[in-house]
């Protein structure tokens, strides 16, 4: 069982959120005197007590690719699933950037009243993660960065948004129609069915992506090719490089300890960048064992 988060505005100064059953999230968070969109999440194990886990996912992923963790995380601990901004079923927006990914997970952790949260994030996910235990270490108990380093990387999506962008999505008929279109253009079917789990029908019953595809095109340099900026997180860390990954090099260890001095490395065997995915029984079992310690 799972549960949506909603907001209700408060009527002292202090947010605070009540666990509700909707089939979708009503965004909203009273933040000081400014009202703030908040994230749509999926909570496995609301009732469980303990540190909240926060999970974030990749460019183009969403909480609904971290079904199978939440549930089986979920047994024993509270586990949220966050959809990042311009993603999933989350708000869109022209601001795009890992600054305002931290404010908006800042945002979501002050709406569950967390003095402190288990964070795990994948990729793009791994890095506003890490962004933001530097800039709010007291917030965070133990990081998992899931096959990411905190160094800036050169463009490699081209190939993905050249794809997307010709696909004239809202004039198909089906998924069918749109896995036809994007063959053209993309070869690897690991890829292809990884967006398009994105793929859904809007009100007027027209096809679309549930990602904003135009604002992820645009911004790309605002949050793919920078860096973790400068900083120290010296709380427990651990690092899952995939075994045929190359996201993390051997050289990058140098760095990543310069910044996280406590990290470990835990190599995902026979799994590519999309470590949780291709070999998910190693990938929770190191995760388990390092919540555990």
């Amino acid at each position: 069982m799972f549960y949506i988060i909603s907001i209700k505005k408060s009527p002292t100064k202090a947010n605070f959120a009540t666990y509700t059953r909707h089939s979708e999230v009503k965004i909203a968070i009273i933040d000081s005197m400014t009202l703030k969109e908040l994230q749509h999440s999926k909570i496995y194990g609301a009732d469980n007590g303990g540190t909240p886990l926060i999970v974030l996912h990749g460019l183009f992923g969403m909480a609904d690719n971290w079904g199978s963790f939440g549930r089986s995380f979920g047994e024993k601990r509270q586990v949220h699933l966050l959809d990042l901004r311009n993603h999933g079923r989350s708000f869109h927006s022209e601001d795009m950037s890992v600054e305002v990914m931290v404010e908006d997970l800042l945002a979501y952790i002050t709406s569950i009243g967390a003095e402190k949260v288990l964070l795990l994030g994948h990729s793009l996910g791994g890095k506003v993660a890490m962004q933001f235990a530097i800039d709010h270490p007291g917030k965070i108990e133990k990081l998992i960065i899931a096959d990411i380093a905190p160094k800036a990387y050169p463009p490699h999506h081209e190939d993905i948004f050249d794809a997307l962008s010709a696909v004239d999505i809202t004039t198909l008929e089906n998924r069918k129609d749109v896995q036809v279109k994007i063959e053209h253009y993309l070869s690897d079917p690991g890829v292809i069915q990884f967006l398009l789990k994105n793929v859904y029908i809007r009100e007027d019953r027209k096809l679309d992506w549930r990602f904003n595809l135009d604002v992820l095109k645009n911004k790309y340099t605002e949050f793919i090719t920078v860096g973790v900026k400068s900083g120290v997180f010296n709380g427990p860390t651990l690092f899952l490089p995939g075994e045929k990954s190359r996201y993390i090099l051997p050289e990058d260890k140098i760095k990543i300890r310069e910044q996280f001095p406590n990290a470990v490395f835990k190599t995902i065997p026979n799994a590519g960048h999309w470590v949780q995915a291709e070999n998910p029984q190693a990938f929770d079992a190191f995760v388990a064992e390092f919540l555990d310690q």
